[in-house]
């Protein structure tokens, strides 16, 4: 689009959304890679919360936790999911809508490898969504793994990755007197080129 220029100029939304995401990294006081990720359940119950997203990769979004979650038990059941990056030091945020697959290979031991020894440990103590009955109770789980796992433990078969392939990517950036600018990048089967459209704010 002739308008499209700027912060908005570009030819691919995943180099846009990186660019972004870096200059976020250098005036957002914390987790400027917070996403507020939605699901829904079996009964269409909407379910949102913050998940750190991991890497924009050259055509998906991807994000780690543990399967057995209720996000992660949601994503499987639907194969669809939502997020919004936003920045309050940018005023700037990014919306993306798509089908989600896991990420269970090399890359998902890789980066769980890369993990802090106790936040593996905990991966693999946490029974993540699932009632507790005390703090103490969950430091004595962790003290169990951390006895039988050692100090290199491998990835959980229940902890990995989420990858969602975007069939929607919105970016939005705050304007004067409410007149935001938005460019909506969209196609239809996740896969193809893409159609870009300003929408009224």
């Amino acid at each position: 689009m002739s308008d499209r220029t700027g912060i908005f100029a570009g030819d691919d939304p995943f180099e846009l959304a990186r660019r972004w995401l870096s200059e976020a990294e250098e005036s957002e006081v914390n987790d400027a890679n917070a996403i507020a990720l939605s699901t829904v359940d079996a009964d269409g119950m909407p379910n949102v919360r913050m998940v750190l997203l991991k890497e924009i990769a050259a055509d998906s979004f991807v994000f780690y936790t543990n399967y057995e979650s209720a996000k992660g038990r949601e994503l499987e059941l639907s194969g669809k999911a939502a997020f919004v990056l936003h920045w309050k030091s940018l005023r700037r945020q990014i919306r993306v809508r798509g089908n989600v697959t896991r990420e269970d290979g090399p890359e998902a031991d890789a980066y769980f490898a890369s993990r802090s020894l106790r936040s593996r440990l905990g991966a693999w103590a946490s029974r993540q969504s699932q009632p507790l009955s005390s703090r103490a109770a969950l430091m004595a789980e962790v003290a169990k793994v951390t006895a039988t796992k050692g100090t290199n433990p491998p990835r959980p078969p229940f902890w990995g990755g989420f990858r969602i392939s975007p069939i929607e990517i919105e970016f939005w950036a705050d304007g004067d007197f409410r007149l935001h600018d938005r460019f909506r990048w969209s196609r239809i089967d996740g896969s193809g080129r893409w159609n870009v459209n300003r929408l009224n704010p």
